[in-house]
Parts: C-alpha cells; sequence; structure tokens
C-alpha cells in the first residue's frame, strides 16, 4: 500500500490478489466492519492538493466502498460534503463523516432511501441549506443483486428496486440540483462495465448502467449551454461491502481474477477519477465516461 497516491508501485502487487483476499458473506446492503478484508479507501493514503477548495458536494452511497473513497478525496482536497445513505448504513456513514471532518471540512449526513423522490429532493435542499449551495453532484448509490438463472430467477421486486435505486434516484436527484447549480458546477455519476459488458447474473443491474452511460451523454450536451459538466466513471471490480453482500461465495473469493491486472480494485484508486471530473482540470470534457477497469476493455 502506498504512502500516497502518488507513490509509484506495481499495480499487479499493490494489493491482495483474489487468492489472498477474504470478504465473508454478509446480507445486503453490507457493512465495512463485517468485512474481513476490509476495502482501502485512501483514509492513510489519499493526499489532497487544495484543487476542490471551497466547493460543496453530495455523494450518494457515500458512506462506504467507492462513496466513502470519494468523500475523503473531496475533503483532503478542500470540500465540504453531504453524504447521503440507507439508515442501516449509520456506523458507516458516521465513520465517513468523522474521516471528512478530520481533513477539516464540514460533514452533513442525511439518511433516507433514494428510491423516494421526495427524499432526493430533501437530500438536495439539506445540501443547499446546510451547506450553502451546491457545485457537485455524485451520483454514486446503487443496488445489484446476483441471480444465477438470470432472467427467470429476477422477480420483478427486484427490478423495481435496481431500477428505481440506480436510474431513478439519478434523475430525480439531478433534475432537483440543476437549478441550484452555477456555471462550473458539476455531476459525476457511477456507471460500471457492466453497462459494455454485461453479465447473465446481473442483467437488471448491467441495464441500469447502460441507462447511466446513455443518461451521461445526453444531459451533459443539454447541460452544456448552462456551464455544467457531466461525466460518468465506469469502474470494473471493486472490493466494496456490496460485493460479499450481493454474490453468491465462489464469485467473492475469484473476484477481480478475470481482468489483466489480476486483482480486484480499492475504492482508493477511483477517488481520483471523480477528483479529475469535479475539478477545473477537466474544464473540456463532458458527456464522457472514464473506464477505472484493471485492464478490462469497456467495449
Amino acid at each position: 500500500m502506498s504512502q500516497s497516491q502518488y507513490d509509484e508501485q506495481d499495480p499487479q502487487q499493490q494489493y491482495r490478489s483474489p487468492e489472498e483476499q477474504t470478504g465473508g458473506q454478509q446480507s445486503a446492503p453490507g457493512t465495512t466492519e463485517e468485512m474481513p478484508d476490509q476495502p482501502d479507501h485512501g483514509e492513510r493514503s489519499y493526499q489532497g492538493t487544495g484543487r476542490l477548495t471551497g466547493k460543496r458536494a453530495v455523494i450518494t452511497g457515500g458512506d462506504s466502498g467507492i462513496g466513502r473513497a470519494v468523500a475523503i478525496a473531496f475533503a483532503r482536497e478542500g470540500a465540504d460534503v453531504l453524504i447521503a445513505y440507507l439508515p442501516e448504513e449509520e456506523d458507516d456513514a458516521r465513520e465517513t463523516a468523522q474521516l471528512v471532518e478530520k481533513a477539516g471540512r464540514r460533514a452533513v449526513t442525511v439518511p433516507g432511501d433514494i428510491r423516494d423522490e421526495s427524499h432526493c429532493e430533501e437530500v438536495i435542499s439539506r445540501a443547499v441549506s446546510d451547506l450553502g449551495g451546491l457545485d457537485i453532484l455524485v451520483n454514486n448509490a446503487a443496488y445489484q443483486m446476483s441471480q444465477a438463472g438470470g432472467i427467470l430467477d429476477i422477480s420483478t421486486e427486484q427490478f423495481d428496486r435496481v431500477l428505481r435505486t440506480n436510474l431513478y434516484a439519478m434523475f430525480w436527484l439531478s433534475k432537483a440540483a440543476v437549478p441550484h447549480m452555477a456555471p462550473g458546477s458539476t455531476i459525476i455519476n457511477t456507471a460500471s462495465i457492466q453497462g459494455y459488458q454485461p453479465s447473465p447474473d446481473l442483467l437488471d443491474y448491467a441495464t441500469t448502467k447502460a441507462g447511466i452511460i446513455a443518461f451521461t451523454k445526453g444531459l451533459g450536451e443539454g447541460l452544456a449551454e448552462k456551464g455544467i459538466r457531466v461525466n460518468a466513471v465506469a469502474p470494473g471490480p471493486i472490493w466494496t461491502p456490496l460485493i460479499p453482500a450481493t454474490m453468491p461465495k465462489e464469485k467473492v473469493e475469484s473476484f477481480g481474477k478475470d481482468v489483466p491486472l489480476g486483482r480486484a480494485g480499492q475504492p482508493a484508486e477511483l477517488a481520483p477519477a471523480y477528483v479529475f471530473f469535479a475539478s477545473q482540470e477537466s474544464s473540456y470534457i463532458t458527456g464522457e465516461v472514464l473506464g477505472v477497469t484493471g485492464g478490462k476493455p469497456l467495449a
């Protein structure tokens, strides 16, 4: 593990291989504390350089996994952060908030279910009132549940939950946020390699991720005249609580083995991509998708 994200290392050896990594098994949505080998969110490694000084950000699913890594990175880059999460993820959310505050930035925690449109509106309202405005929206929260039988095992209830969490909420949050965003603001969506290479056991999840890619491209073009940029990060296999909480044991044990770098990625390795899209450095980029996949091609 590096001392900072700038230290050069062998990417194959930087973290544990699938054979060395233990995820355990737990019920959804999963918590960091229950993972025997907990993810690296950049707690000890992410080094900020002030690229987001004075910015105000909303991060859904900010309690753990990719969301926690992004919250840490944004705070260390100078941003105040609102973390939206499910009530059952309270312990993880408190830990993330403490890490944001330790970086000297303000943390606002808003529990609730983003499958409810009124809650999405409340998340944005709280950001405006508690942080004084909104410059960055990270639509990161997602739900998946692997089903070995594919479409025959995916219930209407699961399909509805996946679509409302992954697609509807992104639409509601973005729609509520845009009126409060000034030119130079950004929306960053979490897509997935599943949007390009769908797995049959994650058919509903992959469908939403393909939708997120289309939404990102269309909204990026639509908001360009307002000076608001919209981009997406498409992760490959990333080691988060969602994996042992939604995948069978055999898949958890081999998770990340099929990518060229031979291992699952860590949330800390994704955070710089979100910082890039949130910062002025990406000023001429909108409607794009950046793959962080361990070498596995998106298309």
